[in-house]
């Protein structure tokens, strides 16, 4: 057995049956390897942002990591800005980077590159395998590492030596084990939410999840205690049936005025809420200046038994989850961020998983689909846009193609990953994508203005897509889903329900 069969093989013992690819020469041993073995689910990236994008949006509906592959240094670089946003948002990837020879690396080849010091800024765990003997064993280890709470990019950059040469042995993955929960923190948040004053739970990772908010809200229901999401979270459990949180602002004003009430904040699997950038005259810290900040679970740690241990500390009863109401009715009219929020609360189909790449348009969507169907909402946690269509495409695999998933896209960002609606044609998969045809960088508009700036022409030209402008069905078409543009609410709603009742993807060109 060479050593690219050992890690497949070990992959697959170890419950890693997906494999997201863009190989070159240095994996063409891997290649064979995935060929030979059985059970291996290899979908194809037209480029390693996609492929490192996909694996994100794997872990976040699965629970498991996929493994990645890609081709050397240079690959990594491209895959780079989807593994950043992996990082951040917790996921789980045993990231495969082939590599020059061992013996082949000292005469600097073209594709040589410092790819374990590239790979250190995105991962958790890296190793370089020196031989086909050692390369099942650290794809086991590669596996632990990966699902280490909250899930770690891990990175095994394997030689094409260590893959084409005999000697390979299959290894045996040990389970990470679980940090366990903190009495004394238990004990903490306990005494803080006993004092009277005004606290703020904030939610991330698992605890944003059903049974996290659960507990959760038993707390607060019982204590008085407000309960929020983190802005930097990677999935939130949202829709009837769950509570009805809201995130932390993204705008630095906005969340300080948002935080500014509250005497003490409770972090569960969050850290604590800094700006997203810096302004100048304005703080980092966005909690209220003298407020105490208490962690209760870190992020490494198990935050929903973290909050269930704290509910049987405080003795605090069951507590019914508050209906959000009616659900909404389909917005006819121009378009606007609240009726496109209403219009999906009101056709979301059940169980759907939204992936939320809006960047400014959708800030608000949330207080508008409190009463959507049950789904699940993934955001872009790293802030390096590009990772919507990729991170659904990836969602829609890791729920085997049973999930219905809707995927609101900026169009700015869409382009840097639109090689992802090919994989979705490919693998047919049930994605039906709403790109928000602004036609320029509006985020970036509003960021002028943040930092005090007076944009001229020059500016203003950087910021502009309209010139020439984006086809977006043609585009899409191109990469073989079919495609329509709207321009009314009543159009849009129309066609998203045409998208729902496919069984491969769509995309709609909504004109805003």
């Amino acid at each position: 057995m060479n050593g690219a069969r050992s890690v497949v093989e070990t992959l697959l013992g170890a419950g890693v049956d997906t494999c997201f690819a863009n190989p070159g020469t240095s994996e063409m041993h891997f290649v064979a390897a995935l060929d030979q073995a059985r059970g291996m689910h290899c979908v194809l990236g037209l480029q390693e942002n996609v492929v490192t994008g996909m694996a994100d949006g794997y872990w976040r509906m699965a629970g498991k990591p996929a493994c990645t592959l890609l081709h050397c240094g240079p690959g990594l670089a491209n895959g780079m800005a989807n593994l950043h946003n992996a990082r951040r948002a917790g996921s789980g990837i045993v990231n495969i980077v082939g590599d020059q020879a061992t013996w082949h690396r000292p005469h600097d080849p073209p594709l040589a590159a410092d790819t374990e010091g590239m790979a250190r800024t995105v991962s958790a765990w890296v190793r370089t395998c020196s031989a086909a003997a050692d390369a099942g064993r650290d794809a086991a280890a590669a596996i632990e590492a990966a699902c280490t709470l909250p899930g770690q990019v891990a990175t095994l950059v394997l030689p094409s030596d260590a893959s084409w040469d005999e000697g390979g042995e299959v290894a045996q993955m040990h389970a990470p084990t679980a940090q366990p929960v903190d009495g004394h923190a238990i004990d903490n948040a306990a005494r803080v939410l006993r004092s009277g004053r005004k606290v703020l739970l904030l939610l991330a990772g698992a605890a944003a999840l059903d049974e996290g908010q659960a507990a959760a809200w038993r707390i607060a229901a019982a204590t008085g205690a407000t309960l929020m999401a983190d802005y930097v979270i990677g999935r939130v459990a949202r829709g009837r049936g769950r509570v009805q949180l809201e995130r932390v602002p993204y705008s630095t004003d906005l969340a300080i005025e948002a935080l500014a009430k509250f005497a003490d904040v409770v972090l569960v699997g969050a850290k604590a809420p800094v700006g997203f950038f810096a302004y100048p005259g304005k703080p980092s810290r966005l909690v209220a200046p003298g407020a105490n900040v208490h962690v209760l679970a870190r992020p490494e740690q198990d935050g929903v038994a973290a909050l269930r241990a704290l509910a049987e500390a405080l003795r605090v009863p069951a507590a019914a989850i508050p209906d959000p109401g009616p659900r909404p009715e389909v917005a006819g009219g121009a378009p606007t961020p609240e009726k496109l929020a209403q219009t999906v609360a009101a056709l979301l189909p059940e169980q759907a998983i939204v992936s939320d790449e809006s960047v400014s348009y959708g800030r608000g969507f949330y207080k508008f689909t409190h009463a959507a169907a049950p789904h699940d909402w993934l955001h872009l946690a790293g802030g390096a846009i590009g990772d919507g269509l990729p991170v659904a495409t990836g969602a829609a695999i890791g729920c085997g193609g049973g999930r219905r998933v809707l995927s609101l896209q900026a169009d700015g960002s869409a382009m840097y990953s639109l090689q992802a609606l090919w994989t979705q044609a490919r693998e047919k998969l049930p994605v039906t994508t709403v790109i928000l045809s602004n036609r320029k960088y509006a985020i970036l508009v509003n960021e002028l203005k943040a930092v005090g700036a007076s944009p001229g022409p020059t500016a203003m030209r950087m910021l502009d897509l309209a010139n020439p402008e984006l086809r977006w069905p043609e585009l899409a078409r191109g990469m073989g889903v079919e495609a329509a543009t709207a321009s009314t609410m009543e159009e849009c709603a129309s066609l998203m329900k045409q998208g729902f009742g496919r069984e491969g993807p769509f995309l709609i060109e909504l004109l805003v």
